[in-house]
């Protein structure tokens, strides 16, 4: 019985062979030039994710989406000093800094589906609809942070009765 299992064994063995040296067409080969597309392939239908139209409602939505998963880590501020950074956990980064305030709305859209650096991907948690509220609310909340004495004067006049 030994024997058949070794027999078997060394016929398995054998009829694998090394995957690493067989012929084929790398994507760009400079004697053949580009790999040719295999006939009767679909191409894949991407369309630029576009972002809903910027409300009061959306903003508030936004609010508190962030506060149920984004103060955690990134506290209410958006500063990056929510609880689980006093506690021990990696700082994220404030949403003040220059590199973010320049970054387009779609990044934080981005970000929060797939992830960045050791924030893991929020896709399965907050629906595509939340994640532009919650950037919509990122953008109030680096305005609120950095809003010149005009944009002050502005909203006082607006405000009053």
């Amino acid at each position: 019985m030994t024997r058949l299992v070794a027999v078997v064994a060394l016929c398995a063995l054998g009829a694998c062979s090394d995957m690493s040296d067989q012929p084929k067409q790398r994507t760009y080969s400079p004697l053949v030039g580009p790999a040719q597309t295999p006939p009767d392939v679909v191409s894949f239908l991407y369309s630029e994710p576009t972002a809903p139209p910027l409300t009061l409602a959306l903003i508030e939505r936004g609010q508190q989406r962030f506060r149920i998963f984004c103060t955690p880590c990134h506290s209410e501020l958006g500063n990056g000093q929510g609880m689980i950074v006093q506690r021990g956990f990696p700082e994220p980064p404030s949403y003040y800094v220059e590199r973010l305030l320049k970054a387009p709305t779609l990044y934080f859209v981005d970000v929060i589906a797939k992830g960045h650096g050791t924030m893991y991907s929020y896709a399965s948690r907050v629906p595509p609809a939340d994640r532009w509220a919650i950037a919509a609310y990122i953008r109030a909340l680096q305005k609120s942070q950095n809003a010149s004495a005009e944009d002050l004067a502005g909203a006082k006049t607006e405000a009053a009765p």
